[in-house]
């Protein structure tokens, strides 16, 4: 099916800003297919007059839909629907004249002005013999002919930006009207519900909305104004705090025509969700991710107390090797600390790893002087927090051992090289230094004991050794994520 803006460019001769408000129009157009419990159908004129193309369609949530099958796309002639082309000429709304339009139908045609020109027409389409059976439903169809004419006048949509709110609330949600001085006309059984649980002692009728807002919500804060909100001057959208319950609301602006055909106030609708539930549940997630960012926090905090603990003893140790073992023990318990601590600072459990990397590259080579350069090729991306602890570890101690071994002369290079396609990881930590002994064996090695049982259990990857004869060592590892 294709789409508005297909129509509009290759059918039509509309300019940008009309284009644009028949975006604003479609839009915000289920409020009127819901009040008026009838389908809307927006036809633009084609680009030589002929006629007029369906741009867009919607159907009513409140009632049956009289379009059993969609008819965007779809091209009448001019001489089909006279009435379409009075509209057009500016001779106001008109019933459709169409002659495929059935008895038991009638369709509205309603002018789409922009400043003093008509650019499109709207047909309402409803049951003729649909007839309003209790005051919900009269009060719908007056609102839906209110904000009609509105569109005829060219004051709806209201110009501005639009929120996901306003996309979100619909008239079943909630629903009042208010007249020109703020009072209800008529509240819906589910606002009326949703006041109630704000904190509402009575009903609703022919009380003053921001005034009956304000004592619901007392000095709880708001994130706008109940009286600027609530009385209907302007556009509004608030999100209303009570003790007992939150309440999202869009106000509308309705006017009618006055002098010198002008609008004037005749109050507003008000669009209402009672949105306790779905407040108590952001909550409660927030204060579980701030528990988890606190554990990180305090695992960090920990483990960098062990740390300074073993650089202590290691100090006053006086047997080399054993002072080595337990700075390299200290190194080990940084890249874990590092890990945690990129996570407390996060909303989720994956963190940036070529952060870490980097930051591990500059502590792990102070080991080896000033002479010993490192430097990664690539990125990690995101990784999971699972993956990114052992991962820590087994850099920590590749780039170490290259530091500790591969440089006789102390000065050399350190290259991390890293490929990620999708969740296909692998690294390559080379170094350009003496090379692997002959004898080279990993399983001597503590440090390397410690890589292959992280990568091969840990992360499942694969752990390979490649040597070339005085031109440095390379550590192949490759994982999926």
């Amino acid at each position: 099916m294709p789409t508005p803006d297909d129509i509009i460019r290759s059918q039509t001769a509309l300019a940008p800003a009309d284009v644009g408000w028949v975006h604003a129009l479609v839009a915000d157009w289920q409020i009127l297919a819901d009040l008026s419990f009838g389908d809307l159908v927006l036809w633009v004129p084609d680009a030589e007059s002929k006629g007029l193309w369906a741009v867009a369609q919607i159907r009513p949530t409140t009632g049956a839909t009289t379009l059993l099958e969609d008819v965007t796309g779809t091209f009448v002639p001019a001489e089909r629907s006279p009435a379409a082309g009075r509209v057009l000429a500016g001779e106001g709304a008109q019933d459709d004249d169409d002659p495929a339009v059935g008895d038991g139908l009638r369709v509205r045609l309603v002018p789409v002005r922009r400043g003093p020109d008509t650019i499109a027409v709207l047909a309402v389409r409803s049951g003729r013999d649909a007839r309003a059976t209790s005051h919900l439903e009269v009060t719908y169809r007056a609102c839906a002919e209110a904000l009609v004419a509105m569109v005829a006048r060219g004051e709806f949509p209201t110009p501005g930006s639009r929120s996901d709110l306003a996309d979100s609330l619909r008239v079943g949600d909630g629903f009042i009207r208010t007249r020109a001085d703020g009072t209800v006309e008529y509240a819906s059984p589910n606002a009326l519900s949703a006041y109630r649980r704000l904190g509402l002692h009575g009903d609703l009728q022919d009380v003053d909305l921001a005034e009956v807002t304000a004592a619901c919500v007392g000095r709880t804060p708001t994130d706008l104004s109940t009286a600027a909100a609530l009385g209907g001057m302007a556009p509004a959208e608030a999100e209303v705090v009570g003790a007992e319950a939150t309440l999202l609301l869009r106000v509308i602006p309705v006017t009618r025509e006055g002098a010198r055909g002008r609008g004037e106030r005749d109050g507003a609708v008000v669009l209402l969700r009672d949105v306790t539930d779905l407040r108590l549940r952001e909550k409660q997630l927030l204060s579980k991710e701030a528990t988890i960012r606190e554990i990180h926090h305090r695992v960090k905090n920990n483990l960098q107390t062990v740390a300074a603990l073993l650089r202590l003893q290691a100090r006053r140790m006086d047997v080399p090797e054993a002072r080595a073992a337990l700075e390299e023990a200290v190194r080990r318990v940084g890249s874990i600390a590092l890990v945690h601590e990129t996570l407390s600072q996060g909303f989720d459990e994956s963190v940036a790893f070529d952060d870490i990397a980097d930051r591990l590259l500059r502590s792990v080579l102070d080991v080896g002087g000033p002479q010993v350069r490192a430097e990664r090729i690539g990125t990690f991306g995101l990784l999971p927090a699972e993956v990114a602890t052992p991962l820590a570890m087994v850099l920590t101690e590749l780039v170490q051992n290259a530091a500790e071994h591969a440089f006789p002369d102390d000065a050399g290079r350190v290259t991390v090289a890293v490929n990620r396609i999708r969740d296909r990881l692998r690294m390559r930590v080379s170094d350009d230094g003496v090379g692997l002994p002959a004898d080279f064996d990993p399983t001597r090695s503590l440090g390397l004991s410690i890589v292959s049982t992280l990568v091969e259990s840990e992360l499942g990857g694969e752990l390979g050794f490649e040597s070339r004869a005085g031109r440095g060592a390379t550590v192949a590892i490759t994982l999926t994520l």
